[in-house]
């Protein structure tokens, strides 16, 4: 069975750093691009970084690039989310994410519990 655990979220003051973790099981860890979703309340779940699965591409929503960086670590089935210079919109729970192709015809998106970041003062 496939599970992604996220951790690492809290509260921290604008500007500060956090790094979010995703272990990841039950799959082929190191053939699959993994993903960081986030929603805040009232707002639609939306993507926020992506990698492929040998880290050779990255991907990243407009309002995070030049803070954000995805990585990941294929030995330890682990996926990482580097956030700098927070903001208070960055405040939301973050999702860990694969998208699996099932028999060949259907993609199924699996997710993590989340992890809430609040960003405030």
């Amino acid at each position: 069975q496939v599970q992604l655990v996220e951790s690492g979220g809290g509260l921290v003051q604008p500007g500060g750093s956090l790094r979010l973790s995703c272990a990841a099981s039950g799959f082929h860890f190191s053939v699959y691009a993994m993903r960081w979703f986030r929603q805040a309340p009232g707002k639609e779940r939306e993507s926020v970084a992506a990698i492929t699965s040998a880290s050779d591409t990255t991907n990243y929503a407009d309002s995070v690039k030049r803070r954000f960086t995805i990585s990941r670590d294929n030995t330890k089935n682990t996926v990482y989310l580097q956030m700098n210079s927070l903001k208070p919109e960055d405040t939301a729970v973050y999702y860990c994410n694969v998208p699996i192709l099932v028999g060949g015809k259907s993609i199924v998106d699996y997710w993590g519990q989340g992890t809430q970041v609040t960003v405030s003062s």
